[in-house]
């Protein structure tokens, strides 16, 4: 199974539309999103829409919080976590939340395969007690270039995509 994880779109809708129409190309079976996709307007009007396969999100720091999980429930191929997100996708435990210390203290328990996290906006992977934290760096391009992740389950490979080289 391969799974797109993006966080901290900050509600630049090219950029996010750009990476959901290459998930769509590339046969991306699902979504992750590790916060700060900021307006319920980017969700109803670009996320949504764009992509219908499973997508699952957990808060960031500059979300609208009452609002965004009443437009997620609009949807059913959208799961709201809220701050910390934990499922199963092809085969693997993960993780989700936004803030790098809360998804180290995840990694260190042992219980996930992967944990997923955003909020610095720099792209980073190492591993801790054979779990693999990963930050897929910032969608929106703020303070560095628009990144996300792509991570396939069969294989287990995890590639940075660069926005501006697709």
């Amino acid at each position: 199974m391969k799974i797109g994880i993006i966080s901290d779109t900050h509600d630049n809708v090219p950029n996010l539309e750009k990476a959901l129409a290459w998930m769509n190309q590339n046969k991306i079976e699902a979504l992750i999103h590790c916060g700060d996709l900021c307006a319920p307007g980017v969700l109803v009007n670009v996320l949504a829409p764009q992509f219908f396969k499973p997508i699952h999100m957990v808060f960031g720091n500059v979300e609208d919080f009452d609002l965004l999980p009443k437009k997620v429930a609009d949807y059913n191929h959208i799961i709201h976590y809220g701050d910390v997100g934990e499922f199963e996708l092809g085969g693997k435990k993960i993780g989700c939340v936004h803030y790098p210390d809360e998804a180290k203290k995840m990694a260190e328990t042992g219980k996930y395969d992967m944990v997923f996290y955003g909020h610095s906006h720099k792209p980073w992977e190492e591993t801790i007690n054979n779990t693999k934290l990963v930050n897929p760096g910032t969608l929106a391009g703020l303070f560095q270039k628009a990144t996300f992740a792509v991570y396939d389950t069969k294989t287990e490979k995890l590639e940075l995509k660069i926005l501006e080289t697709l």
